[in-house]
């Protein structure tokens, strides 16, 4: 398969948009600025919102969460609400508040587990550490973003010779004691402690003293990559999801004059459950709406009946079939790389999609002329779930779940296809446009 050159650089964007955004912090300020310099104008939570009728605007919650909207040329209770969302957080690792400490003359940091990721894959890769820190300033207190660019912590294997069973029993790390990282040498915790907040104050060019707290993730310093026989398929962390924000960023920045108001919505914490004040659990989004709405005077029953003529698309990954494990899948639902986005279903309501919305979507593929998949989990293995039905029940509005297929999801190093990401762009276009 020969990926178009097109497609190719939507891809390379994806990888350097990833790149950019080594923690949620991160990411919402990579897609802000890319809002800004399309014409989005920011909106903050405590002022008064006064914009006009058709205007493009967007709104961060905690740093982390960001909604942005593009006002439409027909009224909203008519046309209703055209929405995609996705999230900005990744599974891995995160710092404790107090993580530096010393053992047998080393530095090591504290970290606890956020999420569900695979954990083995964190092993013998070149890591470091990104995140927002809270900074005390003459003036109050600030959000600083902070990024250790070179390798500063590694989770080092234990030696095959002393774990004789790896490779038949697979890489098992107690969360408590295996997976402490190591920064160093250290004559005692203090030390350590001093070293760490001395490495962020320096990449931040504060004092170490005005250092409160922080948000701190472990990243790969891995850049991401196109591979395969013809470069058609492409690896980085956090696939999952930052592929669906910037496929659904892309798609509303390339859509002129929409009819209805388009909305891109990307929530934190949907990897521990979303029920948070930046998750899709909280508020955010019926806020955001409310907000919109009351500022063109619009009734609650017509917010109402806006909701019925809305549809909302959750986009995030799908599994794809690996070859090596058959056994994984259900039969008749293989997802194949490269060949279109998935319409997930499960009949436990995991996944917001029906028969309904599933029809929906299929009409805006064969608009976009995109190909399209459908999976269904293995009927004996749990099926993780997304913001789809949560803000399905919260909003009433028809939605599906779909997402790009990929391989070891969850992993530090994750895989899915060229082609693919160019296609939802496309289809969430069309849902945009139509």
């Amino acid at each position: 398969m020969t990926m178009p050159a097109s497609a190719k650089q939507q891809a390379q964007n994806l990888l350097d948009f990833i790149d950019a955004s080594p923690s949620p912090w991160h990411a919402v300020s990579t897609i802000t600025a890319c809002l800004r310099k399309n014409g989005f104008r920011p909106l903050i939570e405590n002022q008064h919102w006064d914009f006009g009728k058709r205007g493009k605007y967007y709104v961060v919650r905690d740093g982390a969460s960001v909604i942005a909207f593009v006002i439409g040329q027909k009224p909203i209770v008519e046309s209703g609400f055209k929405i995609v969302g996705a999230h900005t957080d990744s599974p891995g690792l995160r710092l404790k508040p107090k993580a530096a400490y010393a053992s047998e003359g080393m530095a090591q940091l504290g970290v606890e587990v956020y999420g569900g990721p695979i954990l083995a894959t964190f092993s013998d890769r070149d890591l470091s550490i990104a995140g927002r820190v809270i900074i005390q300033h003459s003036d109050g207190l600030a959000s600083h973003h902070v990024r250790l660019k070179e390798s500063v912590v590694r989770l080092p294997n234990l030696a095959i010779h002393m774990n004789r069973e790896v490779n038949e029993k697979g890489l098992l790390l107690h969360k408590q004691t295996g997976l402490p990282l190591i920064f160093g040498f250290a004559a005692d915790t203090a030390d350590a402690h001093q070293q760490l907040t001395q490495a962020l104050a320096d990449e931040m060019n504060v004092k170490p003293e005005a250092i409160l707290t922080w948000d701190l993730n472990v990243y790969d310093t891995q850049k991401g990559s196109l591979w395969g026989a013809k470069q058609e398929f492409i690896a980085n962390s956090q696939l999952d999801n930052l592929a669906s924000c910037h496929a659904a960023m892309t798609a509303l920045l390339e859509t002129d004059h929409p009819a209805s108001t388009n909305i891109c919505a990307f929530f934190d914490h949907e990897e521990v459950g979303s029920e948070s004040a930046t998750g899709a659990d909280g508020s955010f989004m019926s806020d955001v709406i409310q907000r919109i709405c009351g500022f063109y005077q619009i009734s609650d029953e017509d917010r109402l009946r806006s909701f019925a003529n809305s549809y909302f698309i959750s986009a995030d990954m799908a599994h794809a079939y690996h070859p090596n494990h058959p056994s994984a899948y259900d039969p008749a639902h293989h997802a194949i790389v490269n060949q279109g986005p998935v319409i997930k279903t499960n009949a436990n309501q995991r996944y917001s999609t029906n028969a309904s919305t599933a029809a929906r979507f299929i009409q805006l593929c064969k608009q976009a002329n995109v190909p399209y998949q459908e999976y269904a989990h293995r009927t004996d293995l749990g099926c993780g779930s997304t913001i789809g039905p949560t803000l399905a029940a919260q909003l009433g509005m028809p939605t599906i779940d779909i997402g790009n297929p990929m391989w070891a999801m969850h992993s530090i190093r994750e895989s899915a296809g060229v082609q693919d990401h160019s296609y939802m762009i496309q289809v969430l276009k069309q849902h945009f446009t139509c």
